[in-house]
């Protein structure tokens, strides 16, 4: 079968990519969901030649697909084992949705922008993603399917959100970007019956989580 320029150069970044997975990510299951999931089907036409980088890539509305290794990060730091619940705060492309998805039981995303709830939606749809996909409420999180053995935030936060550590079950994590504009911790919060123990998980940069435990739309 005839291979383009185009097509060998995304295969040698893909091959690149999940090297330096292999590097950094000690959850077996982790890299292979990467291996799985076709990224260039989550980025802008335009940007497929770039979706295999290390990089995160803009998606429309001020807002965008995450580096590859910042999404296995945060997904290995959920540790889920295949029978989970799990909560996404900021679909965004739908990217991590879906590797989400290979790794847990039910996953729940939700997003406030339409024009990047919709394309996401569609897309993990027509690729066979199962993951319900949802316009956010007033309250923070989806407290109609809670409680969840896991949640991940893809925004930063200004502190850690209460809230959604009330939807967690006992022993359930929390992942989350606190800090300020521009520079956060990515913490993993564990519930422990009426307590939680926090982890530094290092350093990292999203775009601010808007509302309740966030930043204002301005």
């Amino acid at each position: 079968m005839f291979r383009s320029g185009g097509d060998e150069r995304r295969d040698r970044a893909r091959a690149d990519m999940l090297a330096l997975l292999g590097r950094e990510i000690a959850d077996s299951r982790v890299i292979a969901a990467f291996a799985q999931v076709p990224r260039e089907e989550f980025v802008p036409l335009e940007l497929r030649p770039y979706a295999y980088e290390d990089r995160a890539l803009p998606i429309g509305e001020e807002q965008t697909i995450s580096q590859p290794l910042m999404v296995a990060l945060m997904t290995q730091a959920l540790k889920l084992e295949g029978n989970e619940r799990v909560l996404e705060i900021g679909t965004g492309s739908g990217y991590q949705a879906a590797i989400l998805s290979l790794l847990a039981a039910e996953v729940f995303s939700v997003e406030r922008i339409a024009s990047l709830r919709e394309p996401a939606a569609a897309t993990l749809s027509r690729l066979g993603y199962r993951v319900s996909v949802n316009e956010p409420s007033a309250t923070l999180g989806w407290p109609q399917a809670a409680p969840y053995d896991a949640i991940v935030v893809t925004a930063a936060a200004s502190e850690i959100p209460l809230r959604l550590l009330q939807q967690l079950t006992a022993r359930g994590r929390l992942v989350v970007p606190v800090g300020q504009r521009g520079r956060q911790k990515l913490l993993r919060v564990t519930r422990y019956g009426g307590g939680t123990t926090t982890e530094d998980l290092g350093d990292c940069a999203f775009v601010p989580l808007v509302g309740e435990s966030g930043f204002d739309s301005g």
